[in-house]
């Protein structure tokens, strides 16, 4: 009967060596998917953050001019002139540099106001997907 001598077994062997670096680098690769995963998903949630941040800045608007009617429909390019008008070209000014193809309406029915903001969120999904907010509040 033979025995190994425990002096010959130090070490590891290159066989061990390779099966841990191709555990390893599997791992690092799942960590990289997850990580573009979550810049796609922080990058729309920025978007959809700025859309109800610029819902609620042209409601303020209106309810600090209550007196007059900002009825805008989608793709409208308002003109400067009142203080209607100027506080709409900013805010489609502002859409369109806070979020990709950015666009929005605002209908009055009564004293309900319909505030709705659309852009462009084709980095996210990596195709064209077209989203919207829409919020509804009373003046």
């Amino acid at each position: 009967m033979t025995f190994n001598n425990p002096k010959k077994e130090k070490g590891f062997s290159l066989l061990e060596v390779l099966i841990t670096v191709f555990i390893l680098s599997i791992g690092l690769l799942g960590l990289a998917g997850l990580q573009t995963t979550s810049l796609k998903n922080n990058h729309s949630a920025q978007h959809r953050t700025s859309a109800i941040i610029l819902s609620y800045d042209i409601v303020d608007r209106m309810r600090l001019n209550k007196n007059v009617s900002y009825s805008l429909a989608l793709g409208d390019n308002p003109a400067g002139g009142s203080l209607k008008d100027q506080d709409l070209v900013d805010w489609t000014t502002d859409l369109a540099n806070s979020l990709p193809s950015g666009d929005g309406s605002v209908v009055i029915v009564g004293d309900i106001v319909t505030v709705t903001v659309q852009w462009d969120d084709s980095r996210a999904t990596e195709g064209s997907s077209t989203q919207s907010f829409s919020m509804s509040t009373q003046l």
